[in-house]
């Protein structure tokens, strides 16, 4: 059986259709198709029914789709073993928030190809809440606080941050001293997420309000020294602002507790050697630092 056209008909099974797995793999939908028709025919059963809308995995389909991943992930690796020591092949498909990312996490990414000209890097830099296994990425670099889920965590570096707001705004509405006042002022967010505030060794849990939200850090930090209101956000976008003048700290009592950088996968036994390189070039960047700005490689 067709290793390609296994690891095709797992990329149209996650991607839903033919055209996204087509552009996933960079092949035409023509080869795709025929990649699949074929695959049908030697088992002789139509795994994806298609519709005008995509393709839909059949009973059978969906039963094999996790025997083909499986398959198609042991080939991954058992490539990787027999290869020149630090030799890396294939794609690796990355997604990296844009706060931050562009100027933090791509000249590590450029140092990884830099160094190992054989493999291909896809990187796709977005804010907003990248499904690994839907989208078929092979890891995300996320920040910050990780929710509960099946995916598997590596920390990479420590994040810290702060409240901060512009003097103008604390001029006109004054500066908040308790997380009870915090909840009058005007709040810079990205949604409706819940603020947490370090009292001691207690963590308190905020709910703040505000009319401006935005879904990425620096036009946050731009609103916040517009004097819009008040920010919680990462060191890293805003050390160049106080040190300017430009944002000053607030609440400095209930400090936000310490988060990290983090390298999230899909679940499995074995990384892929190319995620492990680059897990290890990230903490090799961006442990030293401890607000994550960046470092000359060593």
């Amino acid at each position: 059986m067709d290793i390609e056209e296994l690891q095709t008909f797992v990329e149209v099974a996650d991607a839903g259709g033919v055209s996204p797995a087509a552009l996933r793999l960079g092949v035409s939908k023509s080869i795709v198709s025929r990649r699949l028709f074929r695959l049908e025919a030697e088992l002789g059963v139509q795994l994806l029914a298609r519709t005008t809308r995509g393709a839909a995995l059949t009973e059978a389909g969906a039963t094999f789709r996790d025997y083909a991943a499986r398959v198609c992930a042991e080939i991954d690796v058992a490539k990787e073993t027999i290869l020149p020591a630090g030799d890396l092949r294939g794609r690796l498909r990355v997604a990296v928030p844009l706060s931050f990312g562009q100027t933090h996490f791509a000249p590590i990414l450029a140092e990884m190809a830099r160094r190992h000209p054989q493999l291909q890097i896809h990187t796709c830099y977005s804010d907003r809440f990248v499904d690994l296994i839907t989208e078929g990425y092979d890891c995300a670099i996320r920040v910050g606080y990780l929710q509960d889920s099946n995916l598997i965590a590596r920390r990479v570096g420590p994040l810290y941050g702060k409240l901060v707001a512009s003097p103008d705004y604390i001029k006109a509405h004054g500066s908040p001293e308790t997380p009870e006042e915090l909840v009058a002022h005007e709040a810079l967010m990205q949604g409706t997420e819940a603020w947490q505030l370090m009292d001691g060794d207690e963590i308190i849990t905020v709910r703040p309000q505000g009319r401006f939200k935005a879904d990425n850090g620096p036009a946050l930090v731009a609103a916040a020294a517009a004097g819009l209101g008040i920010a919680y956000l990462p060191d890293c976008l805003t050390h160049e602002y106080i040190a300017s003048g430009a944002l000053v700290p607030v609440m400095t009592h209930y400090p936000p507790p310490p988060a990290a950088a983090y390298v999230i996968r899909p679940p499995g036994q074995h990384p892929a050697r190319k995620i492990r390189v680059l897990t290890e070039l990230l903490i090799e960047y961006c442990e030293p630092p401890p607000h994550l700005a960046p470092a000359p490689f060593r």
